[in-house]
């Protein structure tokens, strides 16, 4: 009977581990809780704690704190991956199994890796056996406990500065007033203070209710309503209103406001579907980006990255330990060929008109100015525009949002230095002959309609003096000499047709073979009307071949520390060419019957060019009329300047714009001459 029941005992030992073995293993459930876990499934997690664990923790505590944990850290691409040893491990007097795993993650301050242990115990369920993990606050972060907190800080870089040649600062890094409330300080007439307050900030009272009726606002917190200037008058208003106080903020600001308004561009907080996009690259919900020029442009540069600091605390706020740490990296600033004095200069010859100018050195590309008029308030958008202030500037008929020097206009007569320069290339015109020109109009044989008119009524004229006058028809009949092929193919040499070597997106110039569908068109085209197009920048920069032996210089707007000319295109033209066309650009400033010497300069020899295009959209109107004058010292060529006005017909045309640029020379030159 005793070897009977021996062998029953046996048996039975034998089934249970047969069915122990025929139960469910521990790793799958440990890699479904490693997967949950990684895709942040937190809910999932917690359903796979032990009894144990469950008693500690509850389930909505568990997935706030790890949410607001890994939210708090800004972790991405999170890898929690088991280490499977080769065989299962044996469990310890209490049956529980431990295994480690890994966690890999990028954080706010850099990425976090660590190992760590993780304990998993059998239990049985709705008649149903499987693992379940013996979870405890350390499977946050190696070291936590129970009562322990995760402090996370954010250290923000500071963004690189825009600043001109001489270290003036375009965009800064300053502070500004935070106009606000701590609604326990308001008296006892609340709406009194909140009614004097939108009146002296532009704004509804409903603005300023919104903002202390938001959810997280307590009485002693302070309520951001309007950031503003430092130096805005508004302030000292402000300060008598009961309840209301400021505090300094950093922001952005742009010294020069109108006069560089389009050049620098401006920032603004980052927008949601911004910053779903850029996530990767490290932008985070207070971050600011360029909105446009030069902040837009250089947004990599200028914007730097941000550092961060994750640590664990006691109830106490002592801290146990530091998870991770990364230091802020500043962007790095942009210093520019650009020369406030000049640029500031220009724009107040202009404030009052509608137009644009650039200026360079011919010599080598740096270009010392890229100006707007009107221009905008950029630290308006930065502290926070109005919808009223905003609609103000769109519904402006000057458009001061509109950005000119980008776009392109006709060049009108200033584009005639580049028709003579084509037609002594290819032969087809004789600088020296005399053509007879009878009166104002003139018309070819075959025309219907279609004249081509002059100011002067010269009876003959050479190229000098073609200039000089500024003679529609010396040039409509060059243009016809030319040819349309070889009209193109001579502008393309200067640059027409293709993208400016530039930092900045420009219109391109253009004089395409497909618009000159006409000999009336190709007339027009050859003083500057007509199809041809060019921004104020290249027109410029198509003047540098005649002071560089016939080499058009590339812009050049960053400071480098040897400012050597790059050239963009060589050989455009002869020297021989070059010289002889700046010898009569000098004629028509310097010589009395020129349509560039009034008012006479003294002490500045200046070469250039005068023009006007109109713009009409049919034979025998009359149009718009945008005055033009490019100008460069002849003597050691320093600056050349490119002005452009519009609705100049009833101030004089171009004549309205030359003393315009004669007095950003003297001034220039007054101040240093060879800046």
């Amino acid at each position: 009977m005793k070897h009977r029941l021996g062998i029953f005992f046996i048996a039975l030992m034998l089934m249970v581990i047969a069915g122990c073995s025929d139960g469910p293993k521990p790793e799958p459930r440990l890699k479904d809780y490693m997967k949950n876990w990684q895709s942040m499934k937190f809910d999932k997690m917690y359903s796979m704690l032990s009894d144990k664990s469950k008693k500690e923790i509850t389930k909505d505590e568990f997935v706030k704190k790890y949410s607001a944990i890994y939210g708090g850290i800004k972790a991405q691409d999170v890898s929690i991956k088991p280490v499977i040893p080769k065989e299962e491990p044996e469990p310890d007097k209490n049956g529980n199994i431990t295994y480690t795993y890994t966690v890999k993650m990028d954080t706010l301050a850099g990425p976090v890796q660590y190992k760590n242990k993780i304990k998993m115990k059998a239990q049985e369920k709705k008649d149903k056996k499987d693992w379940y993990i013996d979870w405890d606050y350390s499977q946050i972060f190696p070291g936590m406990a129970k009562g322990d907190k995760v402090r996370v800080q954010t250290n923000k870089a500071k963004r690189g500065e825009i600043l001109d040649r001489n270290g003036n600062g375009l965009a800064v890094n300053g502070v500004a007033s935070q106009v606000g409330i701590v609604p326990q300080n308001l008296p006892a007439n609340k709406d009194a203070s909140k009614e004097q307050l939108a009146k002296v900030l532009g704004i509804d009272k409903k603005t300023i209710d919104n903002a202390l009726n938001a959810s997280w606002v307590q009485p002693g917190f302070f309520v951001p309503i309007k950031t503003i200037a430092e130096e805005d008058p508004r302030l000292k208003k402000v300060a008598k209103i009961k309840g209301v106080s400021t505090q300094s903020i950093e922001t952005r600001v742009y010294p020069y406001k109108e006069a560089a308004s389009h050049l620098t561009g401006f920032v603004q907080p980052i927008k949601a579907e911004e910053l779903e996009k850029l996530k990767s690259e490290g932008y985070e919900s207070t971050d600011v980006i360029g909105r446009r020029g030069l902040e837009k442009f250089y947004e990599k540069q200028l914007r730097g990255k941000n550092g961060g600091l994750i640590r664990i605390v006691d109830s106490g706020e002592n801290e146990k330990r530091t998870v991770a740490k990364k230091e802020a990296v500043d962007g790095k600033s942009v210093t520019l060929n650009i020369d406030m004095y000049l640029q500031s200069d220009l724009y107040n010859q202009m404030k009052k008109d509608v137009g644009t100018a650039s200026a360079i050195n011919p010599v080598t590309g740096e270009v010392l100015a890229l100006v707007n008029s009107p221009g905008f308030d950029p630290n308006d958008f930065v502290l926070g525009i109005s919808g009223s202030q905003y609609q103000k500037l769109e519904k402006d008929p000057k458009k001061p949002m509109l950005n000119r020097f980008a776009y392109t206009y006709a060049p009108g007569s200033t584009f005639k230095p580049i028709t003579a320069s084509i037609g002594l290339e290819t032969n087809k015109l004789n600088p020296n002959k005399e053509v007879a020109i009878s009166g104002k109009k003139w018309q070819k044989k075959g025309w219907d309609k279609k004249f081509v008119t002059r100011v002067s009524a010269v009876p003959s004229v050479n190229l000098e003096k073609a200039l000089m006058y500024s003679d529609n028809i010396y040039f409509a009949q060059t243009a016809l000499a030319i040819g349309k092929e070889d009209m193109v193919k001579g502008a393309e040499k200067f640059g027409f047709n293709e993208d400016m070597p530039f930092d900045l997106d420009f219109e391109n110039s253009s004089l395409k073979k497909e618009d000159i569908d006409s000999e009336g068109m190709l007339a027009d085209t050859g003083y500057g009307q007509g199809r041809v197009e060019m921004n104020i920048l290249h027109l410029g920069l198509s003047y540098t071949p005649f002071i560089n032996n016939g080499n058009l210089i590339a812009p050049q707007l960053v400071k480098a520390d040897n400012s050597k000319a790059k050239v963009w295109k060589k050989n455009v033209i002869s020297p021989e060419t070059a010289t002889r066309i700046r010898s009569d650009l000098v004629k028509v400033v310097g010589d009395k019957r020129g349509t560039g010497y009034k008012p006479p300069l003294k002490n500045i020899v200046l070469a250039g060019k005068t023009g006007t295009a109109e713009l009409k959209s049919k034979i025998g109107e009359k149009g718009q009329e945008n005055g033009y004058f490019v100008a460069f010292n002849q003597e050691q060529p320093s600056l050349l300047v490119s002005m452009m006005i519009e609705n100049v017909q009833d101030k004089g045309g171009s004549h309205y714009v030359v003393p315009k640029v004669k007095n950003a020379f003297k001034e220039y030159m007054k101040e240093k001459p060879l800046r």
